[in-house]
């Protein structure tokens, strides 16, 4: 039982860490000729990994279809590969996917087919491997790249030696570097903390919310949406109604409905026999 409960900590742990890897990129780069292999789409390889990588939720492009910024910025995608296992009398292969340093960042299972057709065997132990796929909830969340605050002034043009240079910090966090000819003042700007309550965006300004006021990224499902946060941890689902716009809507316990007006969107919800309306931040 103990040896059970492990390995399902490991796998779980795995998941975690693979699904926070994957989102960090916006596209799976798919070769139209894969190593080992003599022609371009041989067995249609490329062809079926391209579309099963769009069924799952990711942006596949080929390898010389690349979009602009993918382009400009390669570390954007992931290049898929595949590693052939050994086997006698079965296809086996895995999926590699690597970044812009070639260093792997998700391998799959090990997929397997018996089938003595080349085709049907690479499409069938191809269709097991992305088992691994599943559950993943991908949604690209862009990296945050860190600026500098610090601003280098020039006088005249001149290169001036600072000599004698004192670091002092105040209480309020702001450091202050003196020199004894000329100044140069460096402040590390510290955000106080808000005495605000976490806010909602309401119609009528309402301090308590029940969701996040952060942008919610919204994954479509068979009936509807779901909207996850940057963790990404799922919020709320959107179930479909019959009218354009308007979704039957849950947000862990709470029932309500999630509705379009003057181009904003709401959800809207009953709580301790008050209505209550917040604002959503959803990009599609």
């Amino acid at each position: 039982m103990k040896i059970s409960l492990f390995i399902l900590f490991l796998f779980v742990v795995f998941l975690g860490n693979a699904q926070t890897d994957l989102n960090q990129y916006k596209y799976i780069i798919v070769p139209k000729k894969f190593d080992g292999f003599r022609n371009e789409n041989q067995y249609q390889t490329s062809t079926l990994i391209k579309y099963l990588f769009v069924e799952n939720g990711f942006t596949a492009v080929y390898e010389d279809a690349l979009p602009d910024d993918l382009n400009r910025n390669r570390c954007l995608g992931t290049v898929v590969a595949i590693k052939e296992g050994s086997g006698m009398l079965a296809t086996k292969l895995s999926l590699t996917l690597k970044d812009c340093q070639s260093q792997i960042v998700f391998e799959t299972q090990e997929g397997t087919s018996k089938d003595k057709d080349y085709k049907t065997a690479y499409a069938g132990a191809i269709r097991d491997a992305f088992i691994s796929f599943k559950g993943l909830n991908y949604v690209y969340v862009p990296r945050l790249e860190k600026k500098s605050t610090l601003t280098m002034i020039s006088f005249k043009n001149d290169v001036k030696q600072i000599k004698e240079a004192e670091i002092k910090k105040s209480e309020n966090g702001v450091l202050v570097q003196e020199a004894t000819m000329e100044q140069l003042t460096y402040k590390e700007i510290v955000p106080e903390p808000s005495n605000l309550e976490k806010g909602v965006n309401t119609m009528e300004s309402s301090k308590n919310g029940l969701l996040p006021t952060a942008l919610l990224y919204a994954q479509e499902l068979t009936n509807g949406y779901q909207l996850v946060d940057s963790t990404p941890k799922v919020v709320l689902k959107m179930i479909k109604s019959t009218m354009a716009d308007v979704f039957i809507a849950k947000a862990g316990d709470q029932d309500g409905m999630v509705f379009k007006k003057d181009g904003k969107w709401f959800f809207e919800y009953t709580s301790d026999g008050q209505v209550i309306v917040e604002e959503l931040q959803i990009k599609f």
